[in-house]
């Protein structure tokens, strides 16, 4: 961010944020320049999500403004830090809708944030929200229910399905008996509730699961408990710094070196932290992607923008997509209005656009068949997105595990799979 510049002309960069609630221009200013609010977990223990996540936004955004805008207007961002609670997400929410007069919120990350702040704020106002990596299947019920206004969109798969996946790649890695320590939160309760489900319905056998609170000083206890009854292996299901806290005292105890953890613990600063050389048997299922020409841009410059965070840190290309979604949808919409804005979600990711890809150039095509009134279909870093009635996507699940201390992509388990089994299981 360039010093001199009035606050209606800037991006705010998110790694200029460190828990300061920083203002920006009203949500229409008078030189119609167009704020987002971005609420994002930049410290806590999903910290790590959230700073990759906002630089990805930010790239968005930039890379819009640079096509042309709205009209030559900019699209910018008023970032807030939750803290990753869900108490100080709903504050800094409420703040962007009721005095910044936001028409859109990007976030949360994690799905005890982003559901406070749909529930509270977003769904009663009306206000569009974006979640890049929120995966709670409490998401869809609210949708299911009527509860969300219809203003909800992620752009991350459900737990309901990533639970029945990593069911199925534990067992075919011979992990037969599993110890469960899981987040006490609503995403910790709903991928061990699903994965249990699936994992037992398959064959599997689960010793004990063990829930735990978040920012403890030590998880001994949890990880003694989790011991008993001599599993073949620990699924923790946790954020990368209290997941390295729990498994430091989980391999210190004397735990079987066999793992498996859910998305967000593909993470280098986790695997730092708890030692490459105890992690040598370790998987992990993510949401997946399917390459496109996006993928391949933001792999290539995400780097170098964001001052050194991997294109593979947690949540970074999801929000790539999610900043570049609402970006075109507000192009589309033409304006400010919430409404038009979350009509226009739906409709610049739709079936029979023209492919729009990440990127300057992309943006500029994409900017221009808008204005002559043609449709497009955003095609982004995860892959081709769209959204159902819920504003939930479909897509395959990434295999991983951890190699020399680096995450490696061993397979694929396409989404059609996945629900075939989840429905077998029924």
């Amino acid at each position: 961010m360039t010093k001199g510049k009035t606050m209606k002309h800037m991006i705010l960069s998110a790694t200029m944020l460190t828990g300061l609630t920083l203002g920006a221009a009203p949500a229409f200013s008078q030189d119609c320049d167009i704020t987002v609010g971005v609420v994002m977990e930049l410290t806590g223990p999903a910290g790590e999500y959230g700073k990759a996540g906002a630089k990805s936004v930010e790239m968005a955004f930039r890379d819009f403004n640079d096509a042309g805008g709205v009209g030559g207007c900019k699209v910018l961002m008023d970032t807030r830090d939750s803290q990753s609670q869900g108490n100080v997400a709903v504050d800094q929410a409420t703040q962007l809708v009721n005095i910044k007069k936001v028409p859109v919120i990007i976030g949360g990350i994690i799905s005890s944030v982003s559901i406070p702040i749909l529930t509270s704020v977003t769904a009663p106002a009306g206000v569009v929200q974006v979640s890049p990596a929120s995966s709670s299947p409490t998401l869809t019920a609210l949708g299911r229910d009527g509860k969300t206004n219809g203003v909800f969109f992620r752009t991350i798969t459900s737990d309901a399905l990533q639970g029945t996946a990593a069911a199925k790649y534990a067992l075919d890695q011979g992990l037969k008996k599993i110890a469960i320590i899981y987040v006490n939160n609503d995403f910790g309760n709903n991928l061990m509730g699903e994965f249990t489900a699936a994992y037992t319905k398959l064959g599997g056998t689960i010793t004990s699961s063990t829930p735990y609170n978040e920012k403890q000083a030590s998880y001994s206890s949890e990880a003694s408990v989790g011991m008993e009854g001599e599993p073949d292996a620990l699924y923790l299901i946790s954020t990368p710094v209290d997941g390295a806290t729990i498994a430091r005292a989980w391999i210190s105890g004397g735990g079987v070196q066999k793992f498996l953890f859910n998305d967000g613990m593909n993470s280098d600063d986790f695997i730092a932290s708890v030692g490459s050389q105890y992690l040598n048997e370790a998987y992990g299922t993510s949401s997946g992607t399917t390459p496109t020409a996006s993928t391949e841009y933001f792999n290539a410059n995400y780097e170098a923008f964001s001052g050194g965070i991997a294109p593979s840190a947690p949540a970074a290309d999801r929000s790539y997509d999610a900043g570049a979604i609402v970006a075109l949808a507000i192009a589309k919409a033409g304006s400010a209005d919430k409404a038009a804005i979350k009509t226009a979600i739906s409709e610049v990711t739709a079936a029979g656009g023209t492919p729009i890809h990440a990127g300057k150039a992309e943006f500029e095509k994409a900017l221009a068949l808008l204005k002559d009134g043609k449709p497009i279909k955003y095609e982004g870093v995860i892959g081709p997105v769209s959204f159902d009635q819920y504003g939930d996507i479909t897509g395959p699940f990434r295999l991983w595990k951890i190699t020399d201390g680096k995450v490696t992509t061993v397979g694929e388990m396409p989404s059609d799979e996945v629900s075939k089994i989840k429905a077998s299981l029924q």
